[in-house]
């Protein structure tokens, strides 16, 4: 049985996970550092959690331009949301305005390299799920 990983679907699911764990993870867990746990503005796991998105977004990106389209659009639009993923961490005071744009562009970027690998390589479309 050969299993293939989508990885542009892995990579829209770590980027909605991380918005989710940015936005909504406050308001329902605002007593966790009463129990000792600061997984909330804890800038290692916030680094680590950029990082593995980044991972994942550069292997998807780079066998989507190497084996179907060509094109590096989807990787810069990638390498702006993660670029603003850093500056959230820089300038935290403003990460909701750093963080929903950052989203935004790396969901689009998967969806953008996902549809190209799609429609450049319709042949053997099977093959875009890495």
């Amino acid at each position: 049985m050969n299993m293939k990983i989508n990885w542009d679907a892995l990579g829209i699911t770590a980027s909605v996970a991380c918005a989710i764990h940015c936005a909504l993870l406050p308001l329902f867990l605002t007593s966790l550092p009463l129990f000792g746990v600061e997984i909330i503005d804890n800038f290692s796991f916030e680094i680590f959690m950029i990082i593995v998105a980044m991972a994942i977004g550069s292997y998807s990106f780079y066998h989507g331009f190497k084996k179907h389209h060509h094109s590096i659009v989807p990787f810069l639009l990638f390498l702006a949301g993660i670029g603003l993923l850093f500056a959230k961490q820089v300038w935290h005071e403003y990460q909701v305005w750093f963080l929903i744009p950052a989203v935004i562009l790396i969901v689009v970027a998967h969806f953008t390299n996902y549809r190209s690998c799609r429609v450049h390589n319709h042949a053997h479309s099977d093959d875009c799920d890495h």
